[in-house]
């Protein structure tokens, strides 16, 4: 494969690529209390074994190590990289529990520091917190609208801050589960009216769901279906024999095994509903080192299949409206899932290039400026000149 520029065109086509970031690589109480001291995400990432014949464990971080979230070069050497390749933004998970929030360190000090200078969105993880064997650590729970007013105020610096990435000029806030949400349409027009009373032109509300769901008739603006093949017994695509097949392997003590190359087609879902959908691609997944005999493993998940499944959306993205044309990727760091972009020790850096390949395939550019990015993390394509930088070779 030729080189290709170390930075990518940014075209008015172009679609904007936002992968989810997870925090959970700094000890807290919490997991003190709950796992031991000093536990971080990497725990489990290094105590990972193999479970079967052929099953690739441990997976290790390369270039940038065993790193700690609470170091200010960690935070700008994560976005240098993912900026170099293509992505245009962060989706840094956020954590709300009727006011109490946790693992908020690295954000906080993104806000608050205005390093790194990449742009960003949130996303609100509303879900129980669960140990393995499905212990119940925290459960989300929602109060009321006055929860929701507080909700919102926390949320609010972000919104405002020129790095928050918006579509039409509104802040996008994902939901992780929107269907847990009771009462979503009053609660979402909540937020809508918070939103406009703080000066910002409204929110752009994404949830997380099954193709059949319309978002709108929840108070949302748009659906991320994520095909994961643990949630196929809710689509369409299940057959019998495959659960079957699960309920087998678990008695034989072993993790429930999908071949990524096989179920590439139903990766990339399409909503039933009519209603603005964004794509989502998975690089990789294997979450036996958080869930054991209990995870999933998608197997021969390799950067070259991962490159079919990238093509594939940013080709279905350049078919959407101009401003909503985003592809969300899961994820950039989710190393105890074996989900992850971050080079490691077996392809390095291999999967990023997949995007940044792909990108320079469809959107070319021989030589371009660092792109610079206005009020709410807006691009502005026409950057000056003197902001052009020099072609860096791949590595």
């Amino acid at each position: 494969m030729s080189a290709v520029p170390a930075m990518i065109g940014l075209g008015p086509d172009r679609p904007r690529l936002i992968a989810f970031y997870l925090p959970q690589f700094h000890p807290i109480p919490e997991n003190d209390e709950w796992w031991g001291a000093g536990f971080t995400e990497w725990s489990h990432v290094a105590q990972a074994r193999p479970l079967f014949r052929g099953h690739h464990q441990p997976h290790l971080p390369g270039e940038l190590g065993f790193y700690d979230l609470r170091l200010p070069e960690t935070r700008a050497a994560q976005a240098e990289l993912a900026r170099d390749h293509g992505i245009s933004a962060f989706c840094y998970w956020h954590y709300w529990f009727a006011g109490r929030r946790i693992l908020e360190r690295p954000f906080d000090e993104v806000l608050r520091s205005g390093e790194p200078r990449f742009p960003f969105c949130l996303g609100w993880a509303n879900q129980d917190w669960y140990g393995n064997p499905y212990r119940l650590l925290i459960e989300q729970t929602y109060p009321g609208l006055q929860d929701h007013t507080a909700h919102f105020s926390t949320l609010l610096k972000a919104f405002s801050d020129d790095r928050y990435l918006t579509v039409d000029g509104k802040p996008l806030l994902y939901f992780y589960k929107p269907s847990l949400l009771p009462d979503s349409k009053r609660v979402t027009d909540h937020w809508r009216e918070l939103a406009h009373r703080a000066g910002l032109r409204g929110l752009h509300l994404v949830g997380e769901a099954l193709p059949s769901w319309t978002p709108t008739d929840d108070g949302f603006d748009a659906v991320v279906t994520i095909a994961l093949p643990r949630r196929l017994d809710d689509l369409a695509w299940q057959r019998p024999w495959r659960t079957l097949r699960s309920l087998h392997r678990r008695l034989r003590n072993r993790p429930t095994i999908y071949s990524y190359s096989k179920i590439l087609r139903t990766l990339l879902a399409e909503s039933r509903s009519g209603a603005l959908s964004y794509q989502c691609v998975i690089p990789n997944w294997d979450n036996t080192p958080r869930w054991g005999v209990d995870g999933m493993v998608l197997r021969d998940s390799t950067p070259e299949r991962f490159r079919s499944h990238v093509r594939q959306a940013l080709e279905r993205a350049v078919a959407a409206p101009p401003a909503a044309r985003l592809v969300f990727i899961k994820s950039w760091n989710e190393w105890a899932e074996g989900n992850y972009l971050e080079p490691d020790r077996e392809f390095g850096r291999a999967h990023l290039r997949v995007l940044a390949e792909e990108l320079e395939r469809l959107w070319p550019a021989a030589t371009v400026s660092r792109p610079e990015f206005g009020r709410n993390g807006a691009v502005n394509a026409a950057a000056p000149a003197h902001k052009a930088v020099e072609q860096r070779p791949w590595l």
